[in-house]
C-alpha cells in the first residue's frame, strides 16, 4: 500500500530508464503489449515499498514520467500490467517486481524465493498457471545515480590492434588472495586499481586487460541451493550497471578510476559481455526483468508456439535483436560503457546468437550492421566469439571486417602438435603465420585472429600439460559439465606428481606453449595465472568455483613460478620489440622485388626449403622451422624515430621426443646466428650459436629461436645483455 504519493509529470520518453538532471528524475520504460506500467519506490535502508506511481503517457511505446522530488540514491523497480499468456508469448505478471534493463546501478540482492516465478511453481500446468504472490522483498532495487566524473585528461591509449597482447582475468579472482591489497578491497575495481596489481600488469607487459562479464548478473537457483555461485558472470541481467560486488564503495565512480589508473598504465579494459542471453531461462525460468516487461519483444520465441525459446545459446532463452527496442538497447548499453565508462572494447560472448537473422548467422545482420556504421563503437576493438550451439553456429572467419576473432582452430592445433599428434604440422604453419586460410580476405588482416591456448573456460596451462581428463566433481554434476576435447596430456602421471622427470618436461612444455602463442603472427591471450603456472586442479569448468580453486594465490608462487613469468615478460618484450613478430600484413613466402629474399621461408632440418608437397603431408613429421627475414618485412620505428628494417629470425619447433639436427642457414657475410631462446636449455640465451652452415641440435619437445646479428666477439653474451636472467631484446 502507498505510503507517500510524490508529485509526477509527463516526462519524456527518452532517454531510457531512470536520468537524473539536476533537477528531478525522468522515467522511462520500452513496452510494446503492456497495458499499464507502475513505478515503485523503496526505502534504502529498510527496503519498505513507499509509493507506487503510474507512469502517466505512453509515447512510441515508451512509458514515462518526471518525479520532480526524486533525487541520487533512490531505490526503484516496476510493475507490468498485461496479458498472461504464455502460448501468445505473453508473461506479464504485476505481483512482479521488475528491474528497469536501463538501470545504472543496483541496490541489495537477490534471495530466491518460489515468488519469482510467474506461475505457480512446482504446479502440475508448469507455466500456463498464475502466480499471484510479491516477489518484491526479496529483489534487488534499481538506484537513480549522479554520473559526473572528474576525468582530467584520461585518454583511451588507442593501442595499434597489431601490438596488442590481452590478458583475459576474473576480477574477483585476481586480487581476492593478493596479499598486497588491502583486504576491505579485494575482489573489487578498488582492489584493481591498487599500485601493486597496476605495477604487475605493467611489467608483465601486456596492453589490454579482457574482464570476465562485469555488468550485473544473478546466481542461477540450482547453484544456489548447492552452496554454489555463478563465478564467471555468465548470466547477465543488467546491461548498463558493474556487477555490485566488484564494487567496494558501491560508487559508480570506483569503476571510472579503475579504468583511469589502467589507461595511466597505457593499458586498455576490454569487457566480456554476454548480450545473446540473460538470466531469465526458459519458459520455467523466473521473471526479473525482460520477461515481465514484454516478453515477445525482447526474446526470440518459437514461431507458431510462442509459449517456447528459440534457444541458440544453450541458456534457455535468446535476446531478439531483430526487435529495434531491443537492438536499441544493446547499442545504447555498448555506447554507454565506452562513452560514460570509457572502456576500450568488447568481447561478445556467442556472437553468433546475436548475427542471427530468421534464425540463421547472417555477416549482415541488424546488429553487425549498426555496430559497424556506428561512429563510436566502429573505433574501439570488438571481438567475437564465433560460435554458439544452435545450427550452423559455428562461424569461425565468418565475422565481417573490424572484428577480431577467438581462434579456437589456433588452440587446438598447437595443443595437439605439442602433444605429438601426427599430422599436425601444415596446420601448425598456417595458425603460426595468422591463420589466413580463415582471414585474409575483404582487407582483413593477421590481427583478426586472437590467438589463445587457454582461456577462462577449460584447462589452466598448468593443467593442460598434468592432467588427461577433466576433473569437475566439484561442480556438482557427477563430472558430466566440461568438454571432454582437452587435447591435453599429463605426461605419465594423473595430476600432481614428484617425480622429476615428469615435473621438467611439463616445466618444458608449459614454455613451448608460451612461447608458440608469443611469437606467433594475430594478437595472443594470455589467461591470467598461466605465466606462472596456476592450476585449477584438473576442473576444466569452473564457472561456479567462487573459491580457492578458481582465485591466484599469490602467496604460493614459487621459484619455478617466479622464473616462468619472468620468461613471459620477455616474450612479450621480444615480440613488442620486434614487427616481425606482429605483423599488419601476412606473409606471403614471395620474394622481395630485386633481391632473393623471402619474407618467410620453410625450411627441412637440413637447411633446405620445405616446399614439396611430400614435405608437408607426412603423418610422422613433427619438426617446423622457419626463417623471417626482416627486411622483406615491414619496418619498426627506433627510438630515434627513424624506420628501419627489423633483425632476422630462425624459428624451431620440435615436438617429436628426439632431438633433431638443423642446419643453420648461410646469410649475410659479417653477421652470425645467436642463439636467443631454447626451451631445453634455460640459461643458455644470448651464446653465439655454430657457425653458418654448422648443426645444432634442436632438442625433443622444445623451440628454438636464432636471430641474426653482426659478427660477436667470444663473450658478448655475458653480463650486460642479461634482463631479467634474459637477454635484451
Amino acid at each position: 500500500m502507498p505510503l507517500t504519493r510524490p508529485r509526477v509529470w509527463p516526462g519524456r520518453p527518452y532517454p531510457l530508464g531512470g536520468t537524473w538532471d539536476g533537477r528531478g528524475v525522468n522515467f522511462a520504460l520500452f513496452s510494446e503489449h503492456a497495458e499499464k506500467v507502475e513505478l515503485c519506490l523503496f526505502d534504502g535502508d529498510d527496503g519498505r515499498e513507499l509509493s507506487r506511481v503510474p507512469l502517466p503517457e505512453y509515447t512510441d511505446e515508451i512509458w514515462h514520467g518526471y518525479l520532480p522530488d526524486v533525487r541520487p540514491g533512490q531505490r526503484y523497480g516496476y510493475r507490468v500490467y498485461g496479458p498472461y499468456a504464455p502460448h501468445a508469448g505473453h508473461r506479464f505478471n504485476p505481483n512482479k517486481l521488475v528491474l528497469d534493463p536501463y538501470a545504472r546501478s543496483w541496490g541489495g540482492r537477490l534471495q530466491w524465493t518460489d515468488a519469482h516465478f510467474g506461475y505457480r511453481f512446482g504446479a502440475a500446468s508448469e507455466d500456463l498457471t498464475f502466480d499471484t504472490r510479491d516477489n518484491s522483498a526479496f529483489m534487488p532495487k534499481c538506484v537513480i545515480v549522479e554520473t559526473a566524473f572528474t576525468w582530467d585528461d584520461d585518454r583511451a591509449p588507442r593501442r595499434p590492434w597489431h601490438d596488442s597482447v590481452l590478458y583475459e582475468l576474473h576480477v574477483k579472482g585476481f586480487t581476492i588472495r593478493h596479499p598486497e591489497v588491502p583486504r576491505a578491497i579485494r575482489g573489487t575495481f578498488a582492489g584493481m586499481s591498487t599500485q601493486a596489481v597496476v605495477s604487475y600488469l605493467k611489467s608483465l607487459g601486456i596492453t589490454a586487460i579482457e574482464l570476465l562479464p562485469v555488468q550485473a548478473f544473478v546466481d542461477e537457483r540450482h547453484l544456489v541451493k548447492n552452496n554454489l555461485t555463478n563465478y564467471w558472470g555468465y548470466a547477465s541481467l543488467g546491461y548498463f550497471a558493474p556487477q555490485p560486488s566488484y564494487l567496494a564503495s558501491g560508487k559508480l565512480g570506483e569503476f571510472k578510476t579503475f579504468v583511469q589508473v589502467m589507461h595511466d598504465a597505457g593499458i586498455e579494459v576490454i569487457l566480456d559481455v554476454v548480450y545473446n542471453h540473460t538470466a531469465e531461462g526458459n519458459h520455467l525460468g523466473p521473471t526479473f526483468s525482460f520477461k515481465g516487461i514484454d516478453n515477445a519483444s525482447y526474446y526470440r520465441l518459437v514461431p507458431g508456439n510462442e509459449r517456447f525459446y528459440a534457444d541458440s545459446t544453450g541458456c534457455g532463452n535468446a535476446l531478439n535483436l531483430r526487435h529495434p527496442r531491443v537492438l536499441q538497447m544493446v547499442m545504447d548499453s555498448l555506447r554507454y560503457w565506452v562513452r560514460e565508462m570509457h572502456v576500450d572494447g568488447f568481447r561478445f560472448d556467442l556472437a553468433t546468437t546475436l548475427a542471427r537473422d530468421h534464425g540463421r548467422f547472417d555477416p549482415h545482420s541488424a546488429f553487425i550492421e549498426a555496430l559497424r556504421q556506428d561512429p563510436v563503437l566502429s573505433t574501439v576493438k570488438l571481438i567475437a566469439e564465433p560460435w554458439d550451439v544452435g545450427d550452423g553456429g559455428y562461424r569461425l572467419g565468418g565475422f565481417p571486417p573490424g572484428f577480431a576473432e577467438w581462434n579456437d582452430r589456433y588452440r587446438d592445433t598447437v595443443r595437439r602438435f605439442w602433444k605429438g599428434d601426427r599430422g599436425q604440422v601444415a596446420d601448425l604453419a598456417t595458425r603460426l603465420t595468422g591463420s589466413s586460410d580463415l582471414f585474409a580476405n575483404r582487407g582483413r588482416c593477421p590481427w583478426a585472429s586472437i590467438n589463445f591456448v587457454t582461456a577462462h573456460d577449460g584447462f589452466t596451462l598448468a593443467d593442460l600439460v598434468s592432467y588427461n581428463g577433466k576433473h569437475n566433481e566439484a561442480n556438482g554434476e557427477n563430472n558430466r559439465d566440461g568438454t571432454d576435447n582437452n587435447n591435453s596430456w599429463n605426461h605419465g602421471i594423473e595430476g600432481p606428481t614428484s617425480d622429476p622427470s615428469i615435473q621438467a618436461l611439463r616445466r618444458r612444455q608449459v614454455r613451448n606453449f608460451l612461447a608458440t602463442l608469443l611469437l606467433s603472427q594475430g594478437v595472443p591471450m594470455l589467461v591470467a595465472g598461466d605465466e606462472f603456472g596456476r592450476s585449477q586442479r584438473g576442473n576444466n569448468n569452473p564457472y561456479c568455483q567462487d573459491n580457492e580453486i578458481s582465485w591466484i594465490n599469490w602467496a604460493a608462487i614459487d621459484a619455478e613460478g617466479q622464473s616462468l613469468a619472468r620468461m613471459v615478460r620477455w616474450l612479450i618484450r621480444l615480440r613488442r620489440r620486434h614487427i616481425v613478430f606482429h605483423r599488419n600484413r601476412f606473409f606471403h613466402g614471395t620474394t622481395l622485388r630485386g633481391t632473393d629474399v623471402k619474407d618467410i621461408t620453410w625450411l627441412e632440418p637440413d637447411g633446405r626449403e620445405r616446399s614439396d608437397a611430400r614435405d608437408w603431408t607426412d603423418p610422422e613429421e613433427r619438426f617446423l622451422a622457419f626463417l623471417i627475414r626482416g627486411e622483406a618485412g615491414e619496418y619498426f620505428v627506433t627510438e630515434m624515430g627513424d624506420p628501419e628494417p627489423d633483425h632476422s629470425f630462425l624459428v624451431a619447433l620440435n615436438a617429436d621426443s628426439r632431438p633433431v639436427p638443423m642446419l643453420l642457414p648461410v646469410l649475410t657475410a659479417g653477421t652470425r646466428w645467436v642463439l636467443l631462446f631454447d626451451t631445453a636449455r634455460p640459461g643458455a640465451e644470448r651464446r653465439p650459436a655454430p657457425a653458418d652452415g654448422k648443426m645444432y641440435s634442436v632438442e625433443g619437445r622444445s623451440l628454438t629461436v636464432f636471430r641474426r646479428e653482426p659478427g660477436l666477439r667470444d663473450g658478448d653474451g655475458d653480463g650486460p645483455w642479461e634482463l631479467d636472467g634474459f637477454p635484451e631484446v
